[in-house]
């Protein structure tokens, strides 16, 4: 990736295009099935275009409860988007509500001092939910009920390629029917940095617009586009995280530990003390992050079956 990085034939992004991110931002456009693409420095970035995008002030957007676009985004979707975030149950199942509730939010329309809601907040795979897969007919009822309800649907597709490869679909399969999507090229395929807002060339002729004014305007970015480019070449290589990850899931579950069964590549384990749990993994060299009630255990590229099995080992006989 490096190699490829130092070698990239590069532009000024800003002027007159950056031919490696164009290569790029078509590459992914084509995956995922639609017309154009963007590329950004963060999928906060990306996600933030979207709403702002799709949202006025006075506005009403749902989401799955815990989404990342409610919880880890700093509130951009209020104070940059100007929408009003509204959780949705996951009566579906993890991370996925039901197309019910998206019609029983939505709602009918109010009188002029109500709330006007407008866009449905997908997440495929949840990050919150355990790395959680929304299934390719289930993505289509729920895109198909905001839009008989008159909203648009924004993807964070962030984990868009592990849902993809745990399922066995392409990922444009995961991707009909939404307005505009998000894809990150960093989490599980490894490059440094970037993410990409994808749908109509309208949208993404307007999303250049919105990334300059968030200040994602850059120049030889064909550097990173590089590194996008290597990262997509490793889409099939999550199957091997995800194979880790149940590896991981099952050795904890015999020593005890209330885990999770990974969908993907994340382990969620259930604690009254996750500090203490991640402390007392540190001193066996096993690194985790607390996570809501519990800890986050996360395999990627960095981490063999080798690794997992040496975690294992050593965390021996630690409690939860």
């Amino acid at each position: 990736m490096r190699e490829a990085m130092a070698g990239a034939d590069v532009g000024d992004d800003v002027l007159d295009g950056d031919p490696t991110l164009a290569s790029l931002q078509q590459r992914v456009a084509d995956l995922l099935g639609v017309e154009a693409a963007l590329w950004t420095p963060t999928g906060c970035m990306a996600n933030a275009i979207a709403l702002m995008d799709h949202l006025e002030r006075g506005d009403r957007f749902l989401a799955p409860a815990g989404a990342h676009v409610l919880e880890a985004e700093l509130g951009t979707s209020a104070w940059l988007a100007g929408g009003l975030p509204a959780p949705l149950p996951h009566s579906g199942g993890p991370g996925r509500p039901t197309p019910a509730d998206v019609t029983a939010a939505a709602g009918t329309a109010g009188p002029y001092f109500g709330l006007r809601t407008r866009l449905l907040c997908l997440e495929n795979t949840h990050n919150a939910a355990g790395g959680a897969v929304t299934p390719v007919a289930e993505h289509r009822a729920l895109v198909a009920a905001a839009h008989d309800a008159g909203l648009a649907v924004h993807l964070d597709g962030a984990r868009l390629w592990h849902a993809a490869v745990a399922l066995g679909v392409p990922p444009s399969d995961l991707t009909a029917g939404a307005d505009t999507v998000s894809v990150c090229l960093s989490k599980g395929l490894g490059a440094p940095m970037g993410s990409l807002v994808a749908g109509s060339a309208a949208f993404v002729e307007r999303a250049w617009r919105l990334r300059k004014m968030l200040g994602g305007g850059i120049r030889q970015g064909g550097v990173l586009g590089a590194a996008g480019h290597v990262a997509l070449d490793g889409i099939d290589d999550l199957a091997a995280d995800h194979e880790h990850a149940r590896l991981l899931a099952e050795g904890l579950a015999a020593k005890g530990w209330p885990v999770s069964t990974p969908e993907t590549n994340i382990v969620l384990v259930t604690t009254s003390d996750p500090a203490a749990v991640v402390a007392k993994l540190a001193k066996v060299d096993v690194r985790a992050v607390p996570f809501g009630p519990g800890v986050r255990f996360v395999t990627h590229r960095d981490v063999s079956r080798a690794d997992v099995e040496g975690a294992l080992e050593r965390i021996g006989g630690l409690g939860p």
